[in-house]
């Protein structure tokens, strides 16, 4: 009988020390709820984090379909440009057969040629232009002086309307003096058809060609750290003839 009643007493001493005290279970809810409280928090934190982004990139999408519309509406008047050059090719051919027979009467039609292309190189895509107007009076002045065969003249005329076209479909890097914070600077210039002219200098200074108010064009430093950094990265792309891919450039028709 005693040694009944003292395993009893041992089998309930043990289940005292098994069971797990009231104070220790509480505790662990009290942990476990605080883990669960800390975890709410963070993803809570997390789901604002995702909708900020969201709205970021809802901005920078729209500011980029803007910029988009900008550049197609300058890509639909270059294009415009480029047609009324064709159209003047088409004009000087049939003139040229109108007037083959006579050097004289081819003349005038030479000169009037001459001229509105001129205008259009003083008004237009600023790349080269002191070069491409040279070009073009040296043979305005053989014309007017009768110092080159009106035909030979004419084929001429007709080679510097075709680089003009060429010039629109053509990207790369060119040297090219520009005016810059009232003083002529020689800049590395990186073309982009006859849509986009950005330039570095050699001082480490980056920038675009923007239009003017009166319609002209005028060169323009970037004050952004980003957008000179954008301008590098493709300066250097060029340079290594990556001319596929994704760029990113500062758009010149925003004001």
């Amino acid at each position: 009988m005693l040694k009944y009643f003292l395993k009893k007493t041992i089998l309930f001493i043990g289940l005292i020390f098994l069971t797990p005290a009231p104070t220790a279970m509480g505790s662990s809810v009290e942990n476990l709820a605080k883990a669960l409280a800390k975890i709410r928090g963070e993803v809570e934190t997390l789901q604002t984090q995702l909708d900020t982004e969201k709205e970021k990139h809802g901005s920078r999408m729209s500011a980029l379909n803007s910029q988009l519309a900008d550049l197609s509406v300058e890509d639909r008047r270059q294009k415009m440009s480029i047609e009324k050059l064709q159209h003047s090719i088409e004009k000087m051919t049939a003139d040229t057969k109108k007037a083959e027979q006579s050097g004289e009467s081819l003349k005038p039609v030479l000169l009037d040629i001459l001229k509105n292309y001129k205008q259009h190189i003083q008004t237009g895509f600023p790349f080269k232009t002191e070069d491409r107007i040279k070009a073009l009076e040296n043979l305005e002045n053989n014309v007017a002086q009768q110092l080159i065969d009106p035909s030979k003249a004419a084929s001429q005329a007709w080679a510097l309307i075709e680089d003009e076209i060429r010039l629109s479909k053509e990207n790369g890097i060119y040297q090219q003096t520009i005016a810059l914070d009232g003083e002529n600077v020689l800049v590395d210039i990186a073309k982009l058809g006859t849509v986009l002219l950005l330039f570095q200098t050699r001082d480490n200074r980056g920038g675009m060609a923007k239009r003017s108010a009166d319609g002209g064009w005028k060169f323009e430093t970037v004050g952004d750290t980003k957008e000179f950094e954008r301008i590098k990265i493709l300066f250097d792309s060029l340079k290594k003839q990556i001319r596929q891919g994704y760029f990113e450039i500062p758009n010149p028709l925003r004001k």
